[in-house]
């Protein structure tokens, strides 16, 4: 039986439709990217799921306990964290973290044991006696993180946990989150940041208009997507710097958009990433994105583009997202 599971979930405001009939489930040690547009009704699933709201239709079991029905039995097994938190600006980290280990009526030695070991995982024990309205927003998003941990929870549901981090700080939270994992727990995080997202997660669920998309490991996303034509991604990067590569870029982006079959060309400084793409219907012969990149590659040649790296571009999550809604948003 799966640790957590969503059948048919649905929440309306009036006439709105914020989650609108869906369903999936998450097993213990997994890590799940939720993943959707502003407004596509990530945060209010995450809310139901937290015991703060209450869905008009549909069923969430964790561990086989209703969240709707036995609120009180579920929460000792979940650990929240908003996409806003806040702390006491008069407390100290330990403080903070003391007072939530109180509101989890966790007692005596076995409630400083449990902050001391929160502190630890989560790298705040040098900041013990520092007050909370001086630390960064990368200190204060562990503190919160240590705060969901303090009861020892089986799920964590985290609602964009990485907005507005800097690089070393997301690095940092995705090494939290995948050591999280190994320990047994279950997580189910949203993010923006696809790629983050794309290197920690075993499974997605793709969410539009409050509608579920698809769901599983992205590989499988990508290959079951319906009508999707037969597609090769490439990503290529240019020699250069200053205006001299603008230039280059500009002009090898151009190149590409005229040649047959060459789709979604994007340029990023640098590096250039597009696609392949076989007519809808058009059966695909043996190696036959292979034969086209070879020919692509003589064009480029031909042409003086100061290519300097030419390769296939594995697919991610960000891949997956862009696929699965093309042509869904309204």
């Amino acid at each position: 039986m799966s640790l957590l599971s969503v059948k048919g979930l649905t929440r309306h405001y009036g006439p709105l439709k914020a989650v609108d009939d869906i369903s999936f489930s998450l097993e213990e040690g997994t890590i799940l990217g939720f993943i959707g547009p502003n407004g596509a009704g990530k945060s209010t699933t995450m809310r139901i799921l937290a015991t703060l709201d209450v869905p008009t239709a549909g069923q969430v079991l964790l561990d086989g306990k209703s969240v709707v029905d036995s609120p009180d039995q579920v929460r000792p097994l979940l650990g929240y964290m908003p996409d806003r938190y806040g702390t006491y600006d008069d407390m100290t980290v330990v403080e903070f973290l003391d007072f939530f280990a109180r509101a989890y009526r966790l007692k005596g030695p076995e409630r400083k044991k449990r902050v001391d070991s929160v502190m630890e995982f989560a790298g705040l024990t040098p900041l013990a006696d520092k007050l909370t309205v001086a630390l960064s927003k990368g200190m204060k998003q562990r503190v919160a993180l240590g705060r969901t941990l303090l009861h020892d929870p089986r799920l964590l549901i985290l609602d964009e946990p990485a907005d507005g981090l800097d690089p070393r700080a997301r690095i940092e939270l995705r090494e939290l989150l995948k050591a999280l994992s190994a320990q047994g727990k279950a997580v189910l995080i949203s993010s923006h940041i696809l790629t983050e997202l794309s290197e920690i997660c075993d499974t997605c669920a793709i969410i539009e208009q409050g509608r579920l998309l698809a769901t599983g490991p992205v590989a499988e996303i990508l290959r079951g997507t319906a009508g999707a034509a037969p597609h090769h991604d490439l990503q290529l990067k240019l020699f250069g710097a200053g205006p001299a590569l603008d230039e280059a870029a500009k002009k090898t982006e151009r190149l590409l958009l005229e040649q047959p079959l060459v789709k979604n060309v994007s340029v990023e400084g640098s590096v250039i990433r597009l696609t392949i793409e076989l007519q809808a219907g058009t059966a695909p012969t043996p190696g036959w994105g292979e034969e086209a990149s070879v020919r692509l590659l003589k064009v480029l040649i031909a042409a003086d583009a100061p290519v300097c790296s030419f390769q296939a571009r594995e697919l991610d999550l960000e891949d997956a997202f862009m696929t699965v809604t093309k042509g869904k948003v309204q």
